[in-house]
């Protein structure tokens, strides 16, 4: 590991194939929608595919809203592994736990747990984001046999 993979946020806690289905592609969706407006298309495809029309575009919503409120409010930038990386960064992991805990209607605790990225004022409705999008990545993953595949590889920052 060089000196560049130190980032704050970046350190590997995981793998893809260690996760659950919907916890991996959830953490793909993260990394494509923040990759710009090719991986930003696939999220929606595979809202598109997985759900009926108007849900799919509320449960993108939502899912955008949960981004944005992350970036917007985070305590620093967060920080992903490339789109090819089967690696999961800390940030990467703290995301899809939050999502796992509030899903499963462990509010209080995803709150706690969200304040890891974010100011404690926000924190809680982060988590009910989360266990929206949690919920429907659960949902999503039934649907799909494959995992969420980028239709191009991301210009960003490779960590490793």
């Amino acid at each position: 590991m060089t000196a560049h993979n130190h980032k704050r946020g970046g350190a590997a806690v995981s793998v893809l194939s260690a996760l659950d289905p919907w916890e991996a592609d959830l953490i793909m969706n993260l990394r494509l929608w923040c990759s710009g407006p090719v991986g930003q298309r696939d999220v929606c495809n595979s809202y598109a595919t997985a759900l009926p029309a108007s849900e799919a575009r509320c449960e993108l919503a939502a899912f955008e809203s949960l981004l944005g409120r992350l970036t917007e409010n985070a305590h620093r930038p967060l920080v992903r592994h490339d789109i090819g990386c089967s690696c999961v960064g800390s940030d990467e992991g703290v995301f899809a736990h939050i999502a796992a805990m509030a899903s499963s209607g462990d509010l209080a605790e995803a709150s706690l747990v969200a304040s890891l990225l974010v100011k404690a004022a926000h924190a809680e409705h982060i988590a009910l984001l989360a266990g929206q999008v949690g919920t429907t990545a659960r949902r999503m993953a039934l649907t799909r046999r494959k995992p969420v595949k980028p239709s191009a590889r991301s210009a960003s920052v490779t960590l490793h």
